[in-house]
């Protein structure tokens, strides 16, 4: 996974806002225009563009524009490295606590 470094730290950095995961959230459901997602926010437009540059920027959305309207959608494969850093993760805590438990086990069987 170190080759994934950078893209996941740039996933983790962009998802650090509850903003930010508000709109990934809300994009789970179906793409959206910005109009549409900064609707649910209690600020200016060009803030709420810092928000999606971000997320673009760290490739978890894509938008297009036609027209004046942009659209955004969830790019679904840039969170799946995510998930499969998790999946590693729990690997190896399940490995380290299986480990521990035997330990455990063993020591209470020699001290009966």
């Amino acid at each position: 996974m170190d080759k994934y470094a950078a893209v996941l730290d740039g996933v983790f950095s962009a998802l650090s806002d509850p903003t930010r995961r508000a709109v990934v959230r809300r994009l789970g459901a179906g793409d959206a225009t910005v109009s549409e997602l900064a609707g649910g926010f209690r600020m200016a437009l060009p803030s709420f563009l810092k928000h999606v540059r971000v997320l673009e920027n760290s490739g978890i959305v894509r938008t297009s524009k036609v027209g004046r309207v942009r659209t955004c959608s969830l790019q679904r494969d840039r969170l799946a490295v995510v998930d499969d850093w998790l999946a590693e993760q729990r690997r190896i805590w399940k490995q380290r606590t299986d480990q521990l438990e035997r330990l455990v086990t063993d020591m209470d069987k020699e001290s009966s």
